[in-house]
């Protein structure tokens, strides 16, 4: 394996730990507010927990598949430093949502959005370069 891509790798992994370290905490969120599954509503503290976990998980395939083409085709060093400003991002995300559902609009979303933007368009354009 190229010593490179170790870089990209460790970020991913990193992403999946803090994707996993939410559903940790949805499960203590759960016992302490008193929701048993399947249920996912009945206490706005629990909710916001629950959605800061489902939203992490419906943006790591936008983040991961760019995160991987662009490694392979831009560069690899870059990819895993916007791979952990996402990560980085994504916890930002979570402690401004855990607080008010207003604040999940904050600079640890616009830091996750950002990255996975600039590893979006940088693999579209390093595809759409080689095609041509």
């Amino acid at each position: 394996m190229d010593q490179a891509l170790l870089f990209p790798a460790l970020a991913t992994m990193v992403a999946l730990a803090v994707y996993y370290l939410q559903g940790i905490f949805v499960s203590r969120a759960r016992s302490k507010y008193g929701i048993n599954t399947p249920h996912t509503t009945g206490n706005e503290n629990f909710e916001r927990v629950f959605r800061v976990h489902y939203n992490t998980l419906e943006q790591l395939p936008v983040f991961i598949i760019p995160l991987w083409f662009f490694a392979l085709l831009v560069n690899p060093y870059v990819a895993g430093w916007l791979g952990l400003l996402w990560s980085l991002g994504r916890i930002g995300y979570m402690y401004g949502y855990y607080k008010a559902a207003k604040r999940r609009h904050s600079y640890g979303s616009f830091l996750s959005y950002l990255a996975s933007l600039i590893l979006i368009v940088g693999s579209l354009w390093k595809i759409i370069r080689g095609l041509l």
